[in-house]
């Protein structure tokens, strides 16, 4: 089977410009890959490196050294070396990414928040609203909330309209960084569906997720970032 995201030998140390130009390493030797139709859940205690390394395989963070190969319009592309818009192509066709916080135009409404990455890609505004209203309501969110900013919603209001936002995509890659935290059991159940969902679809996702019962359920491998952990 072809991996979608493979990494090999990934590092990245960050430099403290404003403290001498001291050097901080956070992760080395990285290596693992997910296949479609999985989910690679990362382990470890905080400050292992965990979320670096999503944030490396998404983009933000460039590696050092090694290599993240992403699979990407049936071509291989190494974001380790990666112009800016592959990068950005990336993240627009083929990486979806949920991150523990919402981050979204002030008073736009909730609907639209959910609906932006589909209209973004093209597909027309009612049909990407009407696919927003689906997921908003299975995350309950009332429709009476739909027209308002989630800037104004609770913390867990937040980040279910976030996952609904990340999850509308159908992009074959998915990163989840505590996609469960804030949120009820109800509404944990509902998580765990939809990434049960993308993987019979045969997308590949990366996850971190503290929770044991959830790791327990939505986990096809665990991957115990410890290893990579650089000391400083």
């Amino acid at each position: 089977m072809t991996a979608m995201i493979e990494l090999a030998n990934a590092e990245k140390t960050f430099t403290m410009h404003l403290q001498g130009g001291v050097e901080l390493p956070v992760v080395r030797g990285v290596s693992f890959h997910a296949d479609p139709g999985e989910c690679v859940v990362l382990s470890g205690p905080s400050g292992a490196g965990k979320s670096s390394i999503l944030k490396m395989i998404f983009g933000n963070y460039r590696c050092d050294s090694g290599r993240i190969d992403i699979r990407h319009h049936g071509k291989v592309i190494d974001l380790a070396t990666a112009e800016p818009r592959q990068v950005l192509s990336i993240r627009r066709s083929t990486i979806g990414y949920v991150s523990q916080f919402l981050r979204a135009v002030p008073r736009v409404a909730t609907i639209d928040v959910v609906a932006e990455p589909l209209i973004a890609n093209g597909v027309p505004r009612e049909e990407a609203r009407e696919r927003a209203g689906k997921l908003l309501r299975r995350l309950n969110i009332p429709e009476r909330l739909w027209t308002l900013p989630p800037s104004t919603f609770s913390g867990g209001e937040q980040q279910r309209v976030n996952i609904a936002r990340g999850f509308i995509s159908d992009l074959p890659i998915l990163l989840l960084d505590e996609p469960t935290a804030s949120l009820d059991a109800a509404n944990r159940a509902v998580v765990v569906e939809l990434i049960a969902e993308k993987k019979t679809k045969g997308v590949a996702m990366v996850a971190i997720v503290h929770d044991d019962e959830i790791r327990h359920l939505i986990a096809d491998r665990i991957v115990d970032v410890t290893s990579f952990a650089a000391a400083a």
